[in-house]
């Protein structure tokens, strides 16, 4: 038994690792980045990247839907917040620092949206973000002309600060906490202008902005 467990157990782990440095490299180069070079920083040979991932679109498919069992997994934390406004603050604080540290995702989202339109399921989030902005406005702790999509773009914009590499990871918590205190509910708040975007129209958008990068 322990013979045939032990070839299942090496390709899990070769298909963990795969997918750690597809990460890094395509943070890196691109995502059109050699795969030829995935397998050296693996540590395995081209063949085995291959049987892991009979093509690039299969890693970048496996990456996007990792992304999105991430996001499942923090859900429940925010519903079961026990204010309003405490589940803002942890989907800031949260979402915020994983895309933080996963610059490879703007890349990855724009190719899924290339390769396939109709596979959004981002969109099954927001029902769940529209109850945490009705919860926050009802308490009188969140402003009450934010939306979910305006959180959404908050996340988008904390997050792009992955690009300045791992040096900048202490740091990014300074602009959270300017974009809390603006999102707080007080007398003397600026409306702010014009209506906000459809969740919809901002998912699609937000999975096609720029172009790849071009490999290095």
């Amino acid at each position: 038994m322990s013979s045939s467990l032990s070839p299942r157990r090496d390709a899990r782990r070769n298909h963990e690792r795969l997918l750690a440095e597809a990460k890094q490299l395509f943070a890196e180069r691109g995502i059109d980045a050699p795969l030829d070079e995935l397998a050296v920083r693996a540590g395995v040979g081209a063949g085995t990247v291959y049987r892991h991932f009979p093509n690039r679109d299969a890693l970048v498919r496996e990456l996007y839907d990792a992304a999105v069992t991430d996001l499942r997994e923090f859900a429940p934390q925010f519903l079961a917040a026990e204010t309003g406004w405490k589940a803002i603050e942890l989907w800031l604080d949260l979402v915020s620092g994983w895309l933080v540290a996963s610059p490879h995702l703007p890349a990855v989202m724009r190719r899924v949206a290339e390769l396939d339109p109709t596979h959004r399921p981002g969109t099954e989030f927001a029902p769940m973000m529209d109850a945490v902005v009705s919860r926050a406005k009802a308490e009188g702790t969140l402003r009450q002309d934010v939306t979910a999509v305006d959180l959404s773009i908050m996340v988008d914009m904390l997050g792009s600060l992955g690009q300045y590499g791992g040096a900048y990871l202490p740091y990014w918590r300074r602009q959270l906490a300017v974009m809390l205190d603006g999102l707080r509910a007080r007398p003397d708040l600026t409306p702010l202008p014009g209506e906000g975007q459809a969740f919809d129209e901002f998912h699609d958008m937000s999975h096609a902005k720029g172009p790849s990068p071009a490999p290095r």
